[in-house]
């Protein structure tokens, strides 16, 4: 880790965090990371209650769909009954602005979130259920894929589970990527557990760049890194972080790391270049 910064937290909650970051994607557990990451900054979080709210979703869900195995468009029918009209899960612009809208206890208790947030909650309630959705790395907007044997729906969490269509898609597109931008399979890839619950996170770091507070995007990325040591980007940006904040020990840390993974191109060369500058000043 790039720093001690993190080490308020419970040492229960950094050890389960570095679990979680030794897990294999494929056992990933996305509710549990992302909880465990709201307790990492509101010291004392009971995960608990949380944990059996999302059994209850996944037993009303169950509920609603009935015995057996239930048709795609039941799954749908059940999942929007239930999370969004029962008990309210959605989401409106002002979340866009609220760090709380990225941090799934406080979905939780709100029923307000980012539309990745609401994503894990669904996926969440879906692997209980042994339903197969997926989230999909869209651009400007977090999408959801449910499918099965018989077919696929691509929807939009945020507008209440919406059912979106090819035209829907490319719509959506050009709004965040321009009138010439063109739907593209590679918009559509799947993300692993991780990947989602990384992206929870980004929303929370790029916030706190906005607003300037380089500090504290330097502890949301270090908690990131305790869930994604293998996540070579993150070193990058933490060595970016550190060294504007002047922490040039864990700046020259974190950029050493991020060489290791051997990247090439621009971004290697100039890690490269800023690394040579901080050992500089630590002499």
């Amino acid at each position: 880790m790039t720093a001690d910064r993190t080490n308020g937290m419970a040492d229960g909650i950094r050890r389960t965090l570095e679990t979680i970051g030794r897990t294999a994607d494929e056992d990933f557990p996305l509710a549990g990371a992302a909880l465990a990451l709201a307790a990492a900054r509101q010291p004392g979080l009971n995960t608990g209650p949380y944990e059996r709210h999302l059994a209850r979703l996944a037993d009303d869900v169950a509920d609603h769909a009935g015995p057996g195995e239930p048709p795609l468009a039941l799954k749908h029918e059940a999942l929007v009954q239930v999370l969004d009209r029962r008990y309210g899960y959605g989401g409106n612009e002002s979340v866009f602005e609220d760090l709380d809208a990225a941090n799934l206890a406080r979905v939780i208790d709100t029923r307000r979130g980012l539309p990745v947030a609401l994503g894990i909650v669904y996926m969440e309630v879906c692997r209980r259920l042994g339903w197969a959705m997926a989230g999909l790395d869209f651009p400007g907007r977090f999408l959801v894929r449910l499918e099965d044997a018989g077919g696929r729906m691509i929807l939009d969490l945020f507008e209440g589970g919406r059912e979106l269509s090819p035209p829907d898609l490319r719509g959506m597109l050009k709004t965040v990527a321009g009138a010439k931008a063109e739907l593209r399979p590679r918009f559509l890839t799947e993300m692993t557990a991780r990947q989602v619950v990384l992206r929870l996170e980004d929303n929370i770091r790029v916030r706190q760049m906005q607003k300037g507070d380089l500090a504290a995007a330097a502890d949301t990325i270090d908690l990131m890194l305790l869930i994604a040591p293998g996540a070579g980007h993150l070193w990058r940006e933490a060595g970016i972080v550190n060294a504007r904040l002047e922490r040039i020990a864990s700046a020259v840390e974190a950029l050493e790391e991020y060489l290791r993974f051997g990247p090439g191109g621009e971004n290697g060369y100039e890690a490269s270049l800023l690394l040579q500058e901080l050992r500089a000043k630590l002499n």
